[in-house]
């Protein structure tokens, strides 16, 4: 994929969709939100799909919305606004649905609609120095990304209507306190422990962590009823895959030996 502002390229199962503006900080300008949908978009529709690293490069992870950009298209601010929600939010509705992993590697800040993008996805994994500030309402804007979704189910109403209207500055531990941070490893681990999160998800067998993403999405939505009846589907459908009973063959081989 051609862009300016987001880069995505897939190899051996695994899309690595990447932060490229380090120079402006990777801020989320209309450009990086139209190129980040159409990364989602060559995610969706690319065969034997294992897992998505969502990453950026430079110190920084994004500071969110282009607020110069807003203003110099301040005469049709709201238009502007509005288009570059559709194809953000277009990105994000697509990574929740795609049956595969999506991993949020955190070095630096993310702010504003960064914050989102890390939220919104399945495993967030951190260096040490690491920091999350959502930042709208100090700018005299809400959230958009999902913040105001995602959030809550992550640390409860209360907690995330403190954060968002008051904006600390969350460390990796402090977030990952929250629960919206999964794992936080030092600054010198990082590199090899994100390269090792992703090779592990990509190998796991069969379709089962990516059935297990669809799971827990449909959760919070659902009746203990309705959820046990998905469950019920799903490991039927797995137990009977070919991958899966070639899972449960050598594992029983290995067992006997």
């Amino acid at each position: 994929m051609s862009a300016s502002k987001i880069r995505c390229e897939i190899t051996g199962g695994i899309a690595r969709i990447t932060l490229a503006d380090a120079a402006n900080h990777n801020a989320v300008d209309r450009t990086a939100t139209r190129e980040l949908r159409e990364a989602a978009v060559q995610c969706e529709v690319t065969p034997g799909l294992r897992c998505v690293l969502l990453a950026a490069e430079g110190r920084t992870f994004s500071v969110g919305g282009d607020l110069r950009e807003f203003l110099r298209e301040k005469a049709r601010v709201r238009a502007h606004v509005r288009e570059m929600t559709i194809d953000f939010h277009a990105a994000i509705g697509i990574l929740q649905r795609i049956a595969v992993p999506v991993v949020a590697a955190l070095n630096g800040t993310a702010a504003g609609g960064g914050a989102s993008l890390v939220c919104m996805t399945d495993f967030a994994l951190a260096s040490r120095s690491s920091k999350i500030n959502f930042a709208y309402t100090r700018s005299g804007l809400t959230p958009d990304g999902g913040a105001t979704y995602f959030l809550p189910r992550l640390v409860g109403m209360q907690r995330a209507f403190d954060i968002l209207a008051t904006n600390p500055t969350l460390s990796a531990s402090e977030a990952q306190a929250l629960g919206i941070i999964a794992r936080v490893v030092e600054d010198a681990d990082y590199p090899q422990a994100v390269e090792a999160l992703v090779a592990q998800l990509a190998a796991m067998p069969g379709d089962a962590v990516g059935s297990l993403k669809l799971l827990l999405r449909a959760s919070p939505q659902n009746s203990l009823a309705q959820q046990l009846e998905l469950e019920g589907s799903s490991i039927a459908a797995l137990a009977e895959s070919p991958a899966t009973l070639a899972t449960l063959e050598a594992f029983l081989a290995k067992r006997r030996d």
